[in-house]
């Protein structure tokens, strides 16, 4: 979700800040803007839509100066539009911000009282004059910035910009993640590390409500206290080489792509000669009576399939939350507790904010694809997927990723609890061996999908069935259709289909059937069958035995290669991923960058 990123730099920063945001651009967006400081004058431009529109702009209106902010924004308070489109300004000051202000309304009002009226929709236009308001009253901008975060609610990262002051910028976090990088007499300010690998390999995260006084020397950072704080400097690596197209037309179609080679590095990170190799005594599940797993949208599909190993291989109970859920119906957590919060981005605002309520009530550990994300960084143990660098607001390579870790986290659990003998351990991780080499398999079946896909995308509607561990499988295909081809589908268990949902069955609504023929697939064609009974065109997703069984009749059949059906699901998420990228390239749509959506949720 929305990105920040600011320049104290040696050259023209105009074209430094566009090429910055549109290294993250991944996050969606719906407007972006920027700020320069030119012989101490601070000036803006802003535009809505993609970032072309803004380079278009600054081509016919440029910006010089040397020391600038710039954001991309996805709408929260306010349309998208360039009235709203950040940064905002106010008087002297100039603010980009992600998050969301919650007492905006309260200071609005009060700032109106005092003559200084809002002309925007947004509550980040409030900091801006609320620090526009405490340097009339004779602050300077350090204090006036400091006095202005002081009074907000909510979550926020921010970066402040002066007239007349071109060595300078504030930066803020709180609830968003906020990085500070280091350059040679030049500095630099960004949402993540990946916006500022081009400019520097070295970069300070700010802490939970740390703020910062950025200057070309350097960086003076306080804690949440007000006392000055030591943050570590870190050194990132190269990343620019994960992100490259690879002669894929889309990034989502190089990452699924991808699934094979960062399955196999899941395995090789987290088994060794047969073993596994998790953090020594860090997650030790013998005094552990109950899991409990949160995470949000895809990742709460991870979880819900990890359910069903962990039940079955460990015997120990496992509920899974919505992230925005958990912490508001205040669940009762124990010692002998496990909360794992599952997040790609590590970011997430309503995972973030459940793993917090749960700190110091249980033990926590988390699931993330960033090594140095807030949720990675605050949990009592982080377990990557290594997944590397996703770019498509899609997820997929995550999701199996997330898939894997989980299965391998189940395993251990029996291991630990010895649920399992030996030779079944044995069997287990042996099954998980041949993921990798079966993924690559199930690509192949891109362009029979394809050529499925174009009827596809002549629907309204779209069911998708699967029981068992497929039955989240089903719940996340529809996700996927949901998201990039903007067709409305529903996921439902199987079993679930007469009780309801069969009156929606007619010729026109396509039903994906996820069905490997495992001990659930007789009782999964029998609800295929009561929907063909009803005019219903259905596209089933097997292997060769399942084809064979039952594929006659069907409007279409996908086959999948064999595969443990303990750990089909992670096989069968690449289809689920294919019908929807070649549905929305029939439909037209972005399948990169879907409306409304953005990569990383960093407000709840």
């Amino acid at each position: 979700m929305c990105g920040i990123v600011g320049v104290l730099g040696n050259h023209e920063v105009a074209p430094i800040l566009v090429e910055a945001l549109k290294r993250l651009e991944y996050r969606g967006y719906d407007s972006a803007g920027i700020a320069t400081i030119n012989d101490g004058h601070l000036d803006r431009r802003r535009a809505v839509g993609k970032l072309i529109n803004l380079s278009d702009k600054l081509v016919h209106e440029p910006l010089r100066g040397k020391s600038g902010i710039g954001h991309t924004r996805w709408a929260t308070h306010g349309s998208p539009s360039e009235g709203n489109a950040h940064p905002h300004k106010a008087g002297p000051v100039a603010v980009v911000h992600n998050g969301i202000i919650e007492n905006f309304a309260e200071l609005r009002s009060e700032l109106a009282g005092e003559g200084f009226a809002a002309e925007t929709q947004t509550d980040t236009e409030t900091v801006a004059l609320l620090a526009q308001m405490y340097i009339a009253r004779g602050m300077t901008p350090v204090e006036a910035a400091f006095t202005a975060i002081d009074r907000l609610e909510g979550a926020f990262a921010l970066a402040f910009l002066f007239d007349g002051e071109a060595d300078l910028i504030v930066a803020a976090r709180k609830g968003s993640p906020l990085a500070i990088g280091w350059g040679e007499g030049e500095m630099f300010v960004g949402s993540d590390a990946f916006a500022l690998a081009p400019m520097t390999d070295r970069v300070t995260y700010l802490e939970e409500g740390d703020r910062a006084v950025v200057t070309r020397q350097g960086a003076e950072i306080f804690d949440a206290a007000g006392h000055r704080a030591n943050r570590a400097v870190t050194r990132i690596e190269d990343i620019d080489g994960q992100v490259e197209k690879g002669g894929h037309k889309h990034w989502m179609s190089k990452e699924i792509a991808e699934q094979p080679s960062v399955m196999a590095d899941v395995l090789g990170h987290y088994l060794g000669s047969g073993t596994l190799k998790f953090p020594e005594g860090d997650l030790d599940f013998t005094g552990i009576d109950r899991v409990i797993m949160v995470a949000c949208g895809t990742g709460y599909y991870s979880c819900f399939v990890a359910k069903y190993w962990m039940e079955t291989l460990a015997q120990i109970p496992v509920e899974v939350d919505i992230a925005s859920e958990f912490r508001y119906r205040e669940p009762p957590l124990s010692d002998r507790t496990l909360a794992v919060f599952v997040s790609q981005s590590g970011e997430t605002a309503d995972t973030l904010a459940a793993m917090r309520f749960a700190a110091g009530k249980c033990r926590i550990a988390s699931i993330v694809n960033v090594a140095q994300s807030s949720i990675a960084r605050e949990a009592d143990l982080a377990l990557p997927i290594l997944a590397g660098r996703e770019i498509s607001v899609a997820s997929t390579k995550a999701f199996t990723c997330q898939l894997m870790v989980l299965a391998l986290m189940a395993i251990k659990a029996a291991a630990d609890r010895g649920t399992l003998t030996a030779a079944a351990l044995a069997d287990r991780i042996a099954a998980l061996r041949t993921l990798p080499a079966l993924a690559s398999q199930a690509l192949a079946a891109g362009p029979q999908i394809n050529a499925l896909s174009q009827e596809l995308s002549e629907a309204h509607d779209v069911l998708f069935l699967g029981r068992g561990a497929m039955y989240p499988l089903a719940l996340e295909g529809a996700l996927k259709m949901k998201e990039l081809s903007y067709i409305h589908a529903e996921g439902y268990a199987s079993g679930e289909l007469k009780h309801g949902p069969i009156a929606l069955i007619d010729s026109h609504v396509p039903v994906i059937v996820m069905a490997p023929s495992d001990h659930l697939f007789d009782k999964t064609v029998s609800n295929m069958q009561e929907v063909m009974a009803r005019g219903g065109k259905v596209l089933l997703v097997t292997d060769a035995a399942g084809a064979d069984k039952a594929g006659h009749g069907c409007w279409g059949v996908i086959r999948m290669p064999e595969a443990d059906p303990m750990f089909a699901p992670v096989l069968y998420a690449i289809p689920a991923q294919q019908i929807a990228y070649h549905t929305a390239i029939a439909k037209g749509t972005d399948v990169d960058q879907p409306r409304n959506l953005a990569k990383s949720v960093t407000v709840e």
